[in-house]
């Protein structure tokens, strides 16, 4: 599992006072403003891709690997403060186009061409023996009108066919799944079964599961 945190916060901070410019000076500045802009999401990728560049490709791993690239401050984790009201996009990709996708995806991140504000987390590529799965994270899963232009731009930048499955799966969702898979496997009646101890001898370990459904 390799985990790669990278900052898309401008740079630039502070007030600025406003005064009575003239309409060419405020439309000067506009331009400024935009051109300094644009020289920062350019410092970004290119600071990005001096590390990138010297990466092995997720098409060239084997076995079972994740690559994650989140926000500064953001961890890979449902529970993390800015991932536990959300949710993510998951596609699933035959293997051969994992690498492809997946810089395609970084690009239009460090470009912040999804154009919902601070709705993205980060992402993830999971390389698996039969496939390979690329998802989305962000923040807000009631919001449906974020979450379906993520999809729509999401559908644009990896050059998805129409026919492509897309799949919205909330993080309180997964929680849920893992908790109900833990109780499963933990049930006197699933060990007795598949180790073949007793159910009598079984029942005598304390076994406490605190499990919450919402």
């Amino acid at each position: 599992c390799i985990s790669l945190d990278c900052s898309l916060k401008d740079d630039d901070s502070g007030d600025h006072d406003q005064d009575q410019g003239s309409p060419k000076d405020g439309e000067k500045e506009k331009n400024e403003d935009e051109e300094k802009e644009q020289n920062t999401s350019k410092k970004k990728v290119e600071q990005f891709w001096r590390f990138y560049s010297h990466m092995i490709r997720p098409g060239d791993l084997t076995g079972h690997s994740d690559f994650h690239l989140f926000k500064e401050g953001i961890k890979p984790m449902w529970e993390d403060d800015a991932n536990k009201m959300g949710g993510k996009w998951i596609i699933r990709l035959r293997k051969g186009l994992a690498s492809r996708c997946w810089e395609n995806l970084i690009l239009a991140m460090l470009g912040e061409q999804f154009m919902v504000g601070e709705e993205i987390c980060g992402a993830v590529v999971s390389v698996r023996f039969q496939e390979d799965i690329i998802s989305i994270w962000n923040k807000t899963a009631s919001d449906q009108a974020t979450t379906a232009r993520i999809r729509d731009t999401l559908r644009r930048v990896l050059n998805l066919p129409p026919n492509t499955i897309m799949e919205y799966k909330t993080h309180t969702d997964s929680i849920k799944y893992v908790c109900l898979l833990l109780f499963l496997f933990s049930s006197p009646a699933f060990l007795s079964l598949h180790l073949k101890i007793p159910i009598s001898f079984i029942l005598k370990w304390p076994v406490y599961i605190f499990i919450i459904l919402k």
